[in-house]
């Protein structure tokens, strides 16, 4: 389905990336002193052997990489569709795909109604840290998704 050729005011400018900026900081920054720590540790340590200091900044650089996964998570938005990255799994979403946008009170991030009848988790939108601006993203990817898609949305957010 095409869109309206006339863009109603409010919405952004496409493409659009929702993400949450704060977790994601304090992911990286802690993931990276953690690292800092970990290796200076491992080579000022005196009776450590080469193998030793190496598992040390291995197991630094495992959680550095765990952390760096845990803040993988975003939702792009352009004049096609969406494209959702959670953790581990990226998946391409079509505007008619998205029925419904909600985030509800209590959600731990925004849930998308898809037109196969199953409901997808979007890790790109979490209240925890910033509840505002989760709930000001989560309004505008419904209205993007009611300006661009074919079914009825709703973005529910109670508290």
């Amino acid at each position: 389905m095409s869109a309206p050729t006339s863009r109603p005011s409010g919405l952004p400018a496409l493409p659009a990336t929702f993400r949450p900026t704060l977790t994601r900081v304090v992911l990286l920054a802690v993931g990276a002193a953690t690292f800092l720590v970990i290796t200076a540790v491992a080579m000022i340590l005196e009776n450590l052997s080469p193998g030793e200091r190496t598992s040390f900044v291995f197991v630094a650089l495992l959680f550095f990489g765990v952390l760096a996964l845990l803040s993988r998570p975003r939702i792009t938005a352009d004049e096609a569709g969406v494209t959702v990255v959670n953790i581990t799994r990226t998946r391409r979403l079509a505007w008619a795909e998205i029925l419904r946008v909600n985030l509800r009170a209590g959600d731990p991030w925004v849930f998308l109604d898809l037109s196969d009848g199953t409901s997808m988790p979007a890790l790109g939108i979490q209240p925890g840290l910033a509840k505002s601006r989760a709930i000001r993203d989560a309004r505008t990817l419904r209205a993007l998704a009611e300006f661009h898609g074919s079914g009825v949305n709703d973005a529910t957010e109670n508290g």
